[in-house]
């Protein structure tokens, strides 16, 4: 029997030193937009670019800076996954690490405020059994 609920994931929320400074950043990373209104306190990222099975973002100005790893990151896909990253990092972006694991490849950055994200894709040199 399915669960029953009201509730539904409505978007993605990022605490921010500068909401529409890091808005930008990832407006600019996805191809999508800056909300109007977007302030160094609040800011909004989505519009018509964004994908109708993707969440909108929300930025939001806090008081203290980020501290520590954190426990939750998006995951984002590309087919070449090194040309999104320099792309990024010219955005703003830095590189924390590369792996190759569990079936895929993928690079661990930080956004301009430090917040960790990853770019994957299926590795198929891994994912092959060892014989």
């Amino acid at each position: 029997m399915p669960l029953m609920t009201g509730l539904q994931m409505s978007e993605v929320t990022f605490d921010a030193r500068d909401a529409g400074r890091l808005a930008r950043f990832w407006a600019d990373s996805l191809g999508w937009d800056v909300g109007p209104g977007a302030s160094e306190f609040v800011a909004t990222v989505g519009g018509p670019a964004r994908p109708p099975d993707s969440l909108p973002m929300l930025f939001v100005q806090v008081p203290e800076p980020k501290a520590g790893k954190d426990r939750i990151h998006l995951d984002l896909h590309a087919d070449d996954i090194a040309s999104e990253a320099a792309r990024l990092v010219e955005l703003g972006a830095s590189v924390v690490h590369e792996r190759r694991e569990w079936g895929h490849h993928w690079i661990t950055l930080q956004d301009p405020e430090g917040n960790e994200f990853c770019i994957a894709h299926p590795d198929e040199a891994v994912a092959e059994p060892a014989t």
